[in-house]
């Protein structure tokens, strides 16, 4: 394999812009962006409230279109896919952990884990056992059949997870993660983070407005105006 090919980013974005319609009034959210995001690596982006932040990453997820650009991950245009092959293609590549866990009260956890492969069509028992694993290895093997309102901040956030990592993605967009759990917490769901990311190689992008935690990322990067730039 050549230097360009093994070198090549995860994700690569080209002069991304986002602009929404508000009455007759047009609203430039982010403006010819363009960002590479290596494999495995750890990016934070921190901004001001409505800077665009989420907006970026749900650009990069394919959960929302460009107004212009393009963003690559592992080659393919996600915005040039269908809305059936963005589903499959986020199904197989992305993982997404937010805020608030969004785990389906009504299933315990192991269930809501192996949700991801069960939409993919593999069988119940065998995304169980995969789910099963994974919840060990994030710390809560004894909590695998409790509901989402049997578990704590910490423990929902750490299921939350495994979720998004089950599937084993390239890419683990993360918004605001630790936004809703206390200061402990956090720093127990940002080791958490570390870990898998040294033992599956997942690259994370993590949105936040705490900087203590964007601060322990390998990179930061401020949105501001539009665009990203240098954090200082």
């Amino acid at each position: 394999m050549n230097d360009s090919v093994k070198n090549s980013p995860i994700i690569q974005i080209d002069s991304l812009n986002r602009t929404y319609n508000d009455g007759a009034n047009k609203v430039q959210v982010l403006t010819d962006l363009s960002l590479e995001v290596e494999k495995g690596e750890q990016l934070a982006i921190v901004g001001s409230s409505g800077s665009g932040k989420s907006t970026l990453l749900h650009l990069i997820g394919g959960l929302d279109k460009p107004t212009s650009g393009t963003v690559h991950l592992n080659g393919t245009n996600i915005h040039s896919l269908s809305a059936k092959a963005q589903g499959e293609f986020r199904n197989r590549h992305i993982g997404f952990v937010y805020q608030f866990h969004h785990l389906l009260p009504e299933f315990e956890a192991q269930d809501n884990v192996a949700m991801p492969l069960i939409i993919r069509g593999m069988n119940r028992t065998e995304a169980h056992k995969i789910a099963s694993d994974l919840i060990e290895r994030v710390g809560l093997g004894n909590r695998k059949t409790h509901k989402p309102a049997e578990l704590s901040g910490g423990e929902r956030q750490r299921i939350a997870f495994a979720r998004a990592l089950v599937t084993q993605p390239d890419c683990v967009l993360a918004d605001e993660p630790t936004g809703n759990l206390d200061h402990g917490t956090a720093n127990q769901v940002y080791e958490l983070m570390c870990e898998l990311n040294r033992e599956m190689g997942t690259t994370f992008i993590t949105v936040t407005h705490d900087l203590e935690l964007a601060g322990k990322m390998q990179r930061q990067l401020h949105l501001e105006d539009g665009n990203l730039k240098l954090f200082s």
